[in-house]
């Protein structure tokens, strides 16, 4: 395990960076708004599921692929581009709210959402870089631990601060869908509103630099 000259800094920067704003929370909180609080937490947990694909690709080296070959790169941001794009034409598309139009019980929406935010955020290279340039930094030349070790511990402590921020996001989304659901034409808007944020999230990410 890195020394605490190592730790110190890392969790106040993790803590920073979780708190802040960004296209994760915006992409659970539209889950959250256009499918309800359980979605929402699926979504945070199949993020959260996903980013230990960004770890491990790190610990191992794999992930450097996307610095070093630029098509792979390419390859990756367009598909993941893509895919928000079909799923913000599905929150448009929706007619009634998923939840009103499944029995109780039932949660094939939950699943969907697990589904869908564990591949939006495997095909995001933006996160994979992320984990790359980050995690490293933290690491201790000195620690009996090897490199690969440290940087899975890094990532699983950051990966859960992150979680439990998003977490906060559905709660908070929720709370103010809640004041929206009564009315069916809001509960329409809301679900083009989250229609809209994909859509956007989307573009975001094809024209982003990395």
């Amino acid at each position: 395990m890195p020394g605490a000259e190592y730790i110190l800094p890392f969790l106040v920067t993790v803590l920073i960076l979780s708190v802040t704003p960004g296209p994760g929370m915006l992409y659970i909180a539209a889950q959250t708004v256009g499918r309800g609080r359980k979605a929402g937490w699926f979504s945070a947990l199949g993020t959260h599921l996903a980013s230990y694909v960004h770890i491990t690709a790190t610990a191992f080296g794999l992930s450097f692929l996307l610095q070093a070959v630029p098509v792979a790169y390419l390859a990756l941001k367009v598909a993941g581009a893509l895919y928000l794009f079909w799923l913000g034409f599905k929150f448009l598309m929706l007619e009634e709210a998923p939840a009103q139009a499944q029995a109780p019980g039932s949660s094939p929406s939950h699943r969907t959402a697990l589904k869908e935010s564990f591949l939006v955020e495997v095909t995001n290279p933006k996160s994979a870089v992320f984990f790359i340039a980050f995690l490293p930094q933290f690491t201790d030349p000195g620690s009996a631990a090897p490199f690969w070790l440290q940087i899975v511990m890094l990532g699983v402590i950051a990966n859960l601060i992150f979680s439990l921020a998003e977490v906060g996001c559905v709660f908070f989304a929720d709370q103010v869908a809640t004041l929206f659901r009564k009315s069916r034409a809001a509960g329409r808007w809301m679900r083009k509103a989250a229609g809209s944020v994909l859509i956007a999230l989307g573009v975001n990410l094809l024209v982003s630099e990395r």
